[in-house]
């Protein structure tokens, strides 16, 4: 551990990781930008893991290993924070790759901007297997969101910032706190958490991360990933932020009257958001328990908030595409959810 207050504390947490830590670490090692520190993260690793950290920490200064027995990567990435002392900290995870400027580029956005509490970055897509078309498009629409109000505004849709490509000010994470574990991805409650607050959030226009994609990663296999769980707490901020910015609140008009999307918004009524009609792009008569309107014929953006529950990213264009020409503003008038 270095004497003096790194600018930098990398937060690397693993577990089982022998195939891939290494290369995960000479990223690290491999920055221009030098002032940091590298907490990793031992979770009850029973592979080589451990012997390929000790032997990083044993030759490097800037590098520390702790270990955190309650199993979890929430556990593992707090205990991490909790032995940080960077102003600025970034996450990193076992298997991906971070560019030599990543460290620089983002400490030099924050310091300009003072304004911005958080930064991503791009990221680099590296499939193991041709099952990973639907993450593609993820990192396709993810990688499209730069400046803040598209983050912000499509924050509903899924998750705009990729979590091992963040870098963000120790300041944020003590007055509105890190990881919580729950029956819900953490990182993304966490973004939707610091946003909520008011927390300004960017991202550099370049890839500064490989991001590995294997079949065995934790947001393929644990339930906490699930569509489920990505509704259910999204939906939570989102009946939030209703209740601050939508001018006819609770009242809210769904675009989307397929029975998926009648099922996902419905979620919002469980906190007291009123649906008081469908909208479909099918002109015909659905018995539905609320009022459907045909989009052509849908009230003026001074009598409606409208969310959109539709999951097809072309789609979502098109309907935004076409509020826009009726007057509607994102993030005034209507936003994309689904």
């Amino acid at each position: 551990m270095q004497k003096q207050k790194p600018q930098i504390s990398v937060i690397l947490p693993f577990f089982n990781s022998g195939k891939t830590l290494k290369r995960a670490i000479s990223s690290i090692q491999n920055q221009s930008f030098t002032d940091f520190e590298c907490i990793l993260i031992d979770n009850n690793s029973t592979d080589n893991s451990v012997k390929i950290a000790q032997e990083i920490v044993d030759g490097d200064i800037r590098f520390a290993l702790a270990r955190e027995k309650k199993q979890g990567v929430v556990n593992a990435s707090n205990k991490g924070w909790e032995e940080s002392c960077g102003e600025f900290i970034v996450r990193m995870d076992s298997d991906d790759w971070s560019h030599p400027l990543r460290l620089e580029t983002q400490y030099n956005f924050l310091i300009n901007n003072h304004d911005y509490g958080a930064v991503g970055s791009l990221v680099q897509h590296m499939s193991h297997s041709n099952m990973t078309g639907g993450m593609a498009r993820f990192v396709e629409w993810n990688n499209s969101l730069i400046d803040y109000l598209d983050i912000f505004n499509n924050r509903f849709i899924e998750m705009p910032i990729i979590n091992p490509s963040a870098m963000w000010r120790r300041k944020v994470a003590l007055k509105y706190g890190m990881y919580i574990e729950g029956d819900f991805p953490e990182d993304y409650e966490m973004w939707l958490r610091w946003m909520d607050a008011g927390v300004k959030v960017g991202k550099v226009d370049s890839k500064l991360l490989n991001w590995h994609d294997s079949d065995t990663r934790l947001s393929r296999t644990a339930s906490i990933y699930s569509d489920s769980s990505f509704y259910r707490i999204k939906t939570k901020y989102l009946a939030i932020w209703l209740k601050k910015n939508n001018p006819f609140y609770p009242n809210v008009s769904i675009w989307g009257a397929s029975k998926i999307s009648r099922r996902r918004a419905t979620l919002l009524e469980k906190h007291g958001i009123n649906i008081v009609s469908y909208i479909d792009t099918k002109n015909e008569k659905r018995q539905l328990d609320k009022e459907v309107h045909y989009y052509k014929n849908i009230p003026s953006s001074d009598s409606i908030f409208v969310l959109v529950y539709i999951k097809q990213s072309d789609a979502r264009a098109e309907i935004k595409s076409y509020l826009i020409t009726k007057g509607f503003k994102e993030g005034i008038n209507f936003l994309l959810v689904s």
